[in-house]
């Protein structure tokens, strides 16, 4: 008997993984969208998708700052503790509400570390 969880093997579950990966690009990008809109940029979304292609500073090995490691153990926590705590109908709810809500915050803190690290430099 083993605890680990293995590969998906429904296809809904793979959608669903490739669903949170995608809600997380397009949120940084919007949220770059809306930054460059609200500084009066000619074209927001060539500066949005341009934004990514900034050789910026990064850290190996770990988070950029104590905001986003404890975003990520945070939202970890709530996601265990809704999922171990609740059952049925309820999990699922609870799950298709906060999961959205958490990893669109986590990309605004990505966001905001990214746009610091460039003002910065």
């Amino acid at each position: 008997m083993t605890l680990a969880r293995s590969l998906p093997d429904d296809p809904a579950e793979w959608w669903i993984l490739l669903g949170v990966l995608v809600l997380y690009v397009v949120a940084r990008w919007f949220f770059a969208w809306w930054h460059a809109r609200r500084e009066g940029d000619d074209h927001p979304v060539r500066a949005a998708l341009a934004e990514e292609d900034d050789p910026g500073p990064t850290v190996t090995g770990g988070f950029r700052s104590y905001r986003q490691f404890s975003g990520f153990v945070g939202s970890a926590i709530a996601v265990v503790l809704v999922a171990a705590l609740t059952d049925g109908r309820l999990r699922v709810v609870l799950l298709c509400v906060m999961i959205p809500l958490l990893v669109t915050g986590l990309s605004y803190l990505d966001f905001r570390q990214a746009q610091k690290a460039r003002q910065g430099a």
